[in-house]
């Protein structure tokens, strides 16, 4: 009797080990979509800025070409990686607009175009080495004020590429900042499997080189 005791103890500890492995490859772990973006590469975390608030923003890349960002998303004078990207204009989220945003993905690909996921920049944590100075005058806000705003105006904020204009030949595109809608869902279907659903403020951005 006492041996089996003993022998089934032991199985029980053997076993025990197990659940602490599985998350690696158990996806559905994942709580939120802040989570779900640190399994993709970063693409780039900054500032967003509109008007005189700025958002700390990290965005992770959910297709297209990583190349297209490094080149777009890059600060002509100096050559450096950008640390802000300004929102001057908006495109309201009417079909024909949303069309065009589609037709210039699909003239883009393979690799001139991103479509990229932003979240909340965390203050700790990962990529926010990188994090700028925020300017004097702007005041530093969460994300989720962006993405109401943008909601509210049903609107998604663009902004031309490369910051400042570009020299000539070098490429030039535009950067859309899409709020929660369907345009933006679509790019977000793995994700949406991956965790039930998609509660966190959060943008779809769409960088996409003008083709000459």
């Amino acid at each position: 009797m006492k041996s089996r005791d003993s022998e089934r103890n032991h199985r029980t500890t053997e076993a025990e080990p197990k659940p602490l492995e599985e998350p690696k490859h158990e996806t559905k772990k994942l709580k939120n979509l802040s989570e779900y973006a640190q399994t993709l590469q970063l693409g780039w975390n900054g500032l967003l800025v509109l008007k005189n608030s700025c958002f700390p923003t990290s965005m992770h890349i959910l297709e297209g070409d990583q190349g297209v960002i490094s080149s777009l998303l890059k600060d002509h004078t100096s050559g450096s990686k950008l640390t802000q990207l300004k929102i001057a204009q908006r495109l309201r989220l009417d079909q024909p607009k949303l069309d065009e945003v589609t037709r210039r993905i699909k003239q883009g690909s393979p690799n001139g175009y991103a479509v990229l996921l932003a979240t909340q920049a965390t203050p700790s944590g990962l990529g926010t080495e990188g994090m700028p100075t925020v300017e004097p005058g702007l005041q530093r806000r969460l994300l989720r004020n962006l993405v109401s705003y943008l909601k509210q105006k049903q609107a998604a904020g663009v902004i031309s590429l490369p910051v400042g204009g570009s020299k000539g030949r070098d490429g030039t595109g535009m950067l859309y900042a899409f709020p929660p809608c369907d345009f933006s869902q679509q790019y977000l279907q793995s994700a949406l499997r991956t965790l039930g659903k998609l509660e966190e403020e959060h943008m779809v951005i769409v960088i996409v080189r003008d083709t000459a």
